[in-house]
């Protein structure tokens, strides 16, 4: 990908800086306001404890308009109240907006977020559209054999390990395999899940992903490791979220890390976008 030439950039960073400016400012002059003043005091004190207060810092700022703006988002597209949890949804949006920045995604907005930390009674899977602040799909979604029962609480790269594997990816192009239809997803996470693509972890339907499995044996059934979705969905799904939109698969695992989870890297794109 071609580099923005050194004017380019400048007039970028200007550009984020008058965002920034315009967006964040009158947020900080209303905490300001909102401080009430202090009580009167002896002339000779006033003067020793009169000191100005101090204007946050451009940093402190961005910090609190990339916050704004992610919880604007989240109230938009009104996932709380389907069970996605904020911090989630914050890490997702991190993790879009980093490889937003590298240049490995399409022009779909689309993000679409697994939380395994809910249980596979529930629907724990979305997919939103940015753009127009809507939740495409809301549904169920099965994780690995071997992850757990209901709950998925083990989660690895190996190959044979029939488990999920945690972190981000960018869908790819589909097939027809053994479940019919099929997505690739290529893991970006370094010991994570760049083992997806050999271990054919992919999307797909599956008919022990549904309402009825669920009454029948109290979870859904389990996959080898793909994030299997019901079959009167999947490809629709699969039409939807193909050909380089990002998928963040979330599990309770205080091991996992990303790069993608750069916050500074985020800001600065959001800003950029906004301007």
């Amino acid at each position: 990908m071609e580099k923005p030439s050194v004017t380019k950039r400048k007039r970028l960073k200007i550009r984020a800086r008058r965002v920034l400016t315009r967006r964040v400012l009158p947020f900080v002059a209303a905490l300001f306001l909102a401080t009430p003043m202090a009580s009167p005091v002896s002339k000779s004190l006033a003067h020793a404890t009169d000191v100005p207060a101090k204007m946050p810092s451009p940093k402190a700022m961005q910090a609190a308009f990339f916050d704004q703006e992610l919880h604007d988002l989240y109230r938009d597209l009104k996932v709380e109240q389907q069970g996605l949890n904020y911090s989630v949804f914050e890490k997702a949006m991190t993790g879009y907006l980093n490889l937003e920045k590298e240049g490995k995604l399409g022009d779909k907005k689309l993000l679409t977020v697994i939380d395994f930390d809910l249980p596979s009674t529930e629907k724990r899977l979305w997919v939103l559209d940015l753009a127009s602040k809507q939740v495409v799909f809301h549904t169920l979604v099965a994780h690995g054999h071997n992850s757990g029962e209901n709950v998925a609480t083990n989660f690895s790269n190996e190959n044979e390990s029939n488990m999920s594997s945690l972190g981000f990816y960018v869908t790819q192009s589909e097939y027809n395999g053994k479940h019919g239809r099929s997505l690739k997803l290529q893991g970006v996470d370094e010991g994570y899940n760049t083992n997806a693509m050999m271990r054919s972890v992919v999307m797909h339907g599956a008919d022990y992903v549904s309402e009825e499995f669920i009454r029948q044996y109290g979870r859904l059934g389990r996959s080898l490791g793909c994030p299997a979705l019901p079959m009167d969905q999947y490809a629709q799904i699969i039409d939807a979220v193909g050909n380089g939109t990002c998928l963040f698969l979330n599990g309770n695992d205080a091991s996992y890390s990303s790069k993608y989870l750069n916050q500074d890297v985020a800001m600065n794109t959001l800003l950029a976008n906004n301007s």
